[in-house]
């Protein structure tokens, strides 16, 4: 599913925005410092795009714009329709860049809203066998609290038990002073430190292909 977006005028879809259309390569050095991408590799954007209408996508869609169409039947097997819909989209090379972008960290805060029962059952299996495939220990639902993260983390899982370089960037937005929580740099490491916690996965445990990356605002002026 392609969705168009709006102009963004204010947190993380303003701030995606201006990232991709006046800082190209940014999350370029952003993940090279991170070593989360090799020094060759060079990001090609594949949304959010001004040229196609700002699109976010999801489901199969996400798949064909990073070159990955083919495994859209497994992902109709792994999860229901109207699943993450992704921040943005890129390539490095044979590597799929996923970001989940963030303002605040209020934002991480989110419940699995699907009603269908076959819907959220096809999903807590997901769910579970992410968990397990990650370590995540005792039998914290996922479907509840940090349900967003756990979703990206499924999906990461999901490309990356098919054989793709995948990695999911949570790339956290900072110093915006407009917004209802706070969004230091501190801040976000303490609430994402809560919510691994929340899911089961200690600290020592070390997600394949996930990044936190941070990037102040002032920097996308």
């Amino acid at each position: 599913m392609k969705v168009s977006q709006p102009i963004g005028t204010r947190g993380s879809l303003q701030f995606m925005q201006q990232l991709v259309s006046r800082h190209p390569q940014r999350l370029t050095q952003l993940l090279r410092e991170a070593g989360a991408l090799r020094h060759e590799r060079e990001l090609v954007w594949r949304s959010p795009l001004p040229d196609d209408g700002w699109a976010e996508y999801r489901d199969a869609a996400f798949l064909e714009q990073v070159g990955l169409l083919h495994l859209a039947p497994q992902l109709a097997a792994f999860w229901p329709s109207r699943g993450p819909q992704w921040d943005a989209l890129a390539v490095a090379g044979e590597t799929v860049i996923l970001v989940e972008a963030k303002a605040h960290v209020g934002e991480l805060i989110s419940h699995c809203a699907a009603r269908d029962e076959g819907s959220r059952a096809l999903i807590r299996q997901s769910l579970n066998a992410t968990r397990r495939a990650l370590g995540a220990t005792g039998d914290r639902d996922w479907m509840h609290e940090y349900y967003q993260l756990a979703n990206r983390l499924a999906h990461l899982w999901f490309l990356r038990s098919h054989g793709v370089d995948a990695q999911l960037v949570l790339l956290n937005f900072t110093g915006d002073t407009g917004m209802p929580s706070p969004s230091t740099p501190a801040a976000f490491a303490d609430a994402y430190s809560a919510a691994h916690a929340q899911l089961g996965l200690a600290s020592n445990v070390t997600v394949p292909g996930l990044t936190h990356l941070y990037l102040d605002v002032s920097e996308l002026n």
